[in-house]
């Protein structure tokens, strides 16, 4: 059994909301917490957007989405969902027609937002064909583009306009008998996202998206990503996420899946525990990390590591883990293996030994996992 379990004491409850379908993924309700990105690709670009797509499915994400701005990329749409190894969502802004294109298209899910879809009469053209080709809808609210007659009536963004915009739009789809849809309520401000988020989750049941919009690259995008999903998270909000970075889609979803794991609500992977390395360390942390994070990407299986450069902390880390490494002298350290100590090891064979030792305990959980199935 793996030492990577959770402890009652971490448990967070998950806010109680409705269950819907994007294509065959599950979202809310007690299903996982689902990981999304999208491509960054023209969509007219098929083979550069599938690359996209299928990148992301293989680093874990559960859900990709795709712009449609024009009536061409509707049509590529139809390829890049027939070749999708996940579901995927439609990016639907401005033109209510490319939104009925692309559930003709197979999306499994129409992103609209309220700001710019249109009035009340494209939308429900836009339901029927959600429900004819039965397509899930997401309403993304978006602080950056709420409808003029709310930033009229509050002044500027706020989290109140941005909740009412999105419960206006509920409400629209729900007169239309319309219930397979989630929402979103984003903003850049971490602040205003935080607060419309948590009003928003004590008004509906609604499955809700997280997200912080325009979070910037790759390191301040993940800080401020980390700050405002982990706490709702924290809080049991959230039932699917997107880490929105100016980078690679992949590092969405590897960034999105360390902050899930970081709070013990989705495991994949190894999670490796490592010092930031000083002069008691018995050999290179950094370098050794650097290579194990390569080394061990195509392990799916949940697991635990612990990289420790002495004898201060290791011993405890490794308690805790499935597979650790505690740094010692003479150019040699301790292998722990499911928390106990196992064998001396050269500083030169660390590496490769290492990987065999997660390799192989990965397959041990693999086949445990089939047995109790």
């Amino acid at each position: 059994m793996s030492l990577n379990h959770i402890r009652p004491w971490r448990n967070i409850e998950r806010r109680k909301s409705r269950q819907i379908m994007v294509g065959s993924v599950p979202v809310g309700g007690d299903a996982p917490i689902t990981v999304q990105t999208m491509t960054n690709t023209l969509t007219t670009d098929v083979k550069g957007t599938l690359d996209q797509v299928i990148r992301s499915a293989e680093a874990g994400a559960d859900i990709v989405r795709v712009s449609v701005p024009d009536e061409a990329s509707a049509k590529a749409l139809k390829e890049i969902v027939r070749e999708s190894p996940v579901p995927i969502v439609a990016d639907i802004h401005f033109h209510y027609r490319r939104g009925i294109e692309a559930a003709e298209a197979g999306a499994a899910c129409l992103r609209i937002n309220p700001g710019n879809i249109g009035d009340e009469k494209r939308v429900r053209e836009v339901i029927k064909a959600a429900r004819d080709h039965n397509c899930s809808i997401r309403i993304g609210v978006n602080a950056g583009s709420l409808e003029k007659h709310l930033l009229e009536k509050y002044g500027e963004p706020t989290p109140d306009a941005m909740v009412e915009s999105g419960l206006d739009h509920i409400k629209i789809l729900q007169d239309n008998d319309f219930h397979e849809f989630k929402i979103s309520c984003k903003a850049s401000d971490v602040f205003m996202a935080a607060a419309a988020y948590q009003m928003l989750a004590d008004a509906t049941d609604a499955p809700i998206h997280l997200g912080i919009t325009e979070a910037g690259g790759l390191m301040s995008g993940t800080i401020k990503s980390a700050i405002g999903l982990g706490n709702l998270l924290w809080m049991g909000i959230g039932d699917t996420i997107r880490v929105s970075l100016s980078a690679d889609p992949v590092e969405e979803v590897k960034v999105g899946y360390e902050i899930l794991k970081s709070l013990g609500l989705r495991h994949r992977g190894v999670n490796i525990i490592s010092c930031p390395s000083c002069a008691r360390q018995g050999f290179d942390v950094i370098k050794t990390v650097e290579a194990l994070e390569m080394r061990l990407q195509h392990i799916k299986t949940p697991m635990s590591l612990s990289i420790i450069g002495c004898v201060v902390n290791g011993p405890g880390e490794a308690l805790m883990t499935d597979v650790g490494f505690t740094g010692g002298g003479n150019g040699a350290g301790m292998v722990y293996l499911a928390g106990k100590q196992s064998h001396k090891l050269g500083n030169e064979q660390m590496i490769e030994h290492i990987v065999e030792q997660v390799e192989r305990k990965a397959a041990e959980l693999e086949a445990l996992a089939k047995s109790e199935a």
